[in-house]
């Protein structure tokens, strides 16, 4: 008999460890407990956590007594035997603790937190127990509140010490203690009011509205009655009526507590979901064009012998619409798909074209989702309900949804750096991880983008992947005229307003007079980036990073960008008193105040971190856009990720030497990117657009391969510097970040590891150096890098660098430094 074995679980916690755990089940549990279900597990001295079972065997551990599980949250497992065997590839391949793993893909919700709690046992019987006054007290305490924590009766005693107490009213099964387990999900609920049965008859509802009209003071509750009738009409029959509908209808809120005073209408509470999914499925497919009919075969066809496949195609060239021919041919087989976007933006966007299409069909999930939303998703992925939420739009943390039968995978805009996770662990890159995703479901990818990363279209080269091109946009429509205005030119000749060429706000006012609209690009937020002393050169430094304090305009402070401080914006300067300080540099803040006066008459408005902090503020930014309602939309990065404007016929990029002088071997193929992307806003619906670049050096190879359109030529010339140098995609990369508070303890840390690392790996091991910016709240950091090759056992290099960096913490001067591995830094 099961129940009788002695049967143990090994679970994952969240916690940052490279090992699961192995405890005891007990006997009464032996036959509710399964692989992939929650339990309450005992960890440490005196803490209870949130456990997944990951396996359940007979072998007694040998290094250590195991602890007995205390329950079990879920009759059906949450995370599916997929889940697991993803998140142990996650773990292995980016060298990432399992535990990190479990807190990154489950919502925080499905994670438990715990308090001892108190309550009357249920066989008290008060007339035949003898209490004290100080038992009594709580009994009677609790008879009222009917749980409550330790703290609450120490509060209510006013006794230092009441377990002595606690004690006694256990032993006389007065209380019972337990350690609660506090489900932090709860579902939304919303208060409805419906007329009683006995005033659903129309003759006893008559009567009672006659009654009403004889006082004029009743009026408001004969508006609620009507409203009751109204709504019965249109829904044939009597519904609940939610109460925010209801005060929509301007029916007041006192007339409805009046009536449910007397008798007429009850109030109630359903449970509603939190996601709204009032999408109406009306549109019928846009025909294709030919050039989009011939990628939708190729695509078709390269699926067939490829499991992954890259769309290539130039800005405005309607890649949508084809993966909405590839999605249905999949839900008509009875697939998921998951369609993976590097912005939160472009799920506004896209929502709104795809709903027409695919109705309630359609999730969504990311991170401006709370918690109870995200696990209201999680709930209808695992359902895997044949007529909902068949299609996952999501940012990254979409991988870890417990897909059941996914079958598709649409990376858009797989160039995109937002696709990885940066901090804090697992550092994994949601489209590389998406392919293994769908290997594991014997499911296709399809990688889209104008701007292939270098990795992808060289894997396409190669035969790896299967490549579609779509050099046309939809309809014939020219790309958009790349135009120079030579910053150095422009200075000399002082034809400068501030940051803007007169070049630049000449064509500006051009098209704002003819009621279009346009996009300036400027990849640095705030106002200005710098303040700097003309007397000593001396610049505000944030107290915990070595980077100087950014000036936020609107919000009157310094602000530091890696860390969140901020300080109070100086009148002098504290170093030598001076009052000659200058503002070197230009973000978007200071680019849409300077605008506000030279076009006066213009609604102006940003598009950054700053001004989309807020849960709905991106949609309500891009709807405005969209509307007319916005002039001249101002933005960073942001504006440059896939979003389709009819009305957009001029993008100026402002400083595109910043991109293009960055210390980073992907800088130019950054700066092609987002130069090319944000290009493609202008001119997508009739009329050719136009770029102006504002540079210094306009004869650079890039820029003029911009201006060109040419992603070919420019993939050619970085990969044989990429070939050249041992960079991606030849070889692969693998940086050791050494922390710590103490500047010496990580120049000693980082000389030892890197000399450790060059006995295995030799020539492989670069640095320690320092990165740019030395110092990251507190911490000083320095970097070592291992570039490997990529016909290099993946398995046995992993496994080499963990022994290394196993001897590198058996020193004891080494225990408190930290050592944070990246794989595939971007």
């Amino acid at each position: 008999m099961i129940d009788r074995l002695t049967l143990f679980a090994d679970v994952i916690l969240p916690v940052p460890i490279h090992r699961s755990f192995t405890y005891r089940i007990p006997f009464e549990l032996n036959n509710d407990i399964q692989v992939g279900c929650r339990v309450i597990v005992p960890f440490g001295k005196s803490k209870m956590q949130t456990a997944i079972v990951l396996n359940i065997h007979q072998n007694i551990p040998l290094t250590y007594q195991s602890k007995y599980i205390e329950a079990i949250l879920d009759h059906t497992p949450i995370v599916t035997d997929k889940q697991l065997q993803f998140w142990h590839w996650i773990s292995r391949y980016y060298m990432s603790p399992i535990g990190d793993v479990m807190n990154a893909a489950l919502p925080s919700h499905l994670k438990l937190a715990s308090e001892t709690k108190f309550e009357i046992h249920p066989d008290f019987d008060e007339k035949n127990s003898q209490l004290d006054d100080r038992e009594a007290e709580i009994v009677d305490y609790l008879e009222h509140k009917e749980v409550c924590d330790l703290k609450e009766i120490t509060d209510l005693l006013a006794l230092k010490t009441i377990q002595p107490i606690i004690k006694k009213l256990i032993e006389k099964r007065v209380l019972i203690s337990r350690e609660e387990i506090k489900r932090r999900y709860s579902p939304k609920t919303v208060l409805c009011y419906k007329l009683v049965p006995q005033f659903q008859i129309e003759h006893n509802l008559n009567v009672f509205i006659e009654e009403l009209e004889l006082s004029k003071k009743n009026s408001k509750q004969v508006d609620a009655i009507m409203a009751f009738l109204k709504h019965k009409l249109d829904n044939e029959e009597y519904l609940p009526i939610q109460k925010s509908y209801l005060v929509s209808k301007e029916v007041s809120s006192s007339a409805l507590i009046t009536l449910e005073k007397k008798g007429v209408i009850e109030a109630e509470r359903y449970q509603i979901d939190r996601i709204n999914n009032e999408k109406k499925q009306s549109n019928s497919f846009k025909a294709l064009s030919n050039p989009q009919t011939k990628a939708l075969t190729e695509l078709n066809e390269s699926m067939e012998s490829n499991n992954v496949t890259l769309l290539h195609g130039v800005t405005g060239s309607g890649k949508t619409e084809i993966y909405v021919q590839i999605i249905q041919d999949h839900l008509d087989q009875g697939h998921q798909v998951l369609f993976l976007l590097p912005e939160i933006a472009l799920t506004t966007q896209l929502i709104q074209r795809l709903s027409a299409y695919f109705g309630e069909k359609i999730g969504v999930y990311h991170s401006k989702f709370n918690q109870n939303e995200r696990v209201e998703i999680w709930n209808k992925v695992l359902t895997n309900d044949p007529n909902e939420f068949r299609i996952i739009l999501g940012a990254r943390s979409s991988i870890f949804l417990p897909y059941q039968s996914l079958g598709l995978i649409i990376v858009d805009e797989e160039h995109e750096g937002s696709f990885k996770q940066y901090d804090p662990s697992p550092r994994y890159n949601a489209r590389d991880a998406s392919i293994v995703l769908a290997h594991m479901h014997q499911a296709k990818v399809i990688l889209g983008t104008a701007t292939p990363s270098m990795e992808s279209y060289y894997n396409a080269k190669q035969g790896k992947f299967g490549l579609v091109e779509l050099n046309e946009r939809y309809k014939g429509l020219k790309l958009p005229e790349v135009m120079f205005s030579d910053l150095k030119r422009e200075r000399r000749l002082k034809n400068m307003n501030s940051h803007f060429s007169n070049f630049l706000l000449e064509e500006m006012d051009q098209v704002l007079k003819k009621g279009e609209q346009v996009i300036l690009f400027q990849n640095r937020r705030g106002y200005t980036p710098l303040w700097s002393c003309e007397i000593c050169n001396w610049t505000p430094k944030c107290n915990n990073c070595d980077v100087s304090l950014t000036y936020h305009k609107h919000a009157n402070h310094l602000k530091c960008h890696y860390c969140g401080f901020t300080a109070n914006p100086v009148g002098s300067c504290p170093s030598c008193g001076s009052t000659r300080l200058n503002m070197i540099g230009f973000g978007t803040e200071k680019i849409e105040d300077e605008l506000s006066l030279i076009f006066q008459d213009k609604i102006i408005k940003r598009l950054d971190l700053d001004t989309t902090r807020a849960k709905n503020a991106y949609e309500e930014i891009l709807n405005d856009f969209d509307n007319g309602f916005i002039d001249i939309l101002i933005g960073t990065q942001m504006v440059t990720k896939g979003l389709d404007f009819d009305n957009v016929y001029l993008v100026g990029i402002l400083d595109a030497d910043m991109l293009l002088n960055r210390p980073d071997f992907r800088a130019y193929e950054r700066s092609y990117q987002l130069m090319s992307q944000v290009s493609g806003r202008a001119g997508r619906l009739g009329k050719q657009g136009r770029v102006i670049i504002q540079t210094g050096d306009p004869d650079h190879w890039v820029i003029q391969l911009v201006a060109e359109h040419n992603y070919q030529k420019f993939y050619e010339n970085e990969i044989i510097e990429r070939k050249n140098f041992n960079y991606p995609p030849f070889y692969k990369v693998i940086s050791l970040m050494v922390k710590h508070k103490n500047i010496n303890l990580v120049e000693l840390a980082s000389k030892e590891l890197a000399t450790n690392l060059k006995e295995i790996f030799k020539e492989r091991v670069i640095g320690p150096e320092f990165p740019i910016i030395q110092k990251i709240k507190n911490y000083y950091l320095k970097e070592i890098k291992l570039k490997i090759e990529r016909t290099a056992p993946e398995k046995k290099v992993k496994e080499k660098l963990n022994e290394r960096l196993e001897l590198f913490y058996q020193q004891v001067e080494f225990k408190s430094v930290k050592v944070v591995i990246d794989v595939d830094p971007l």
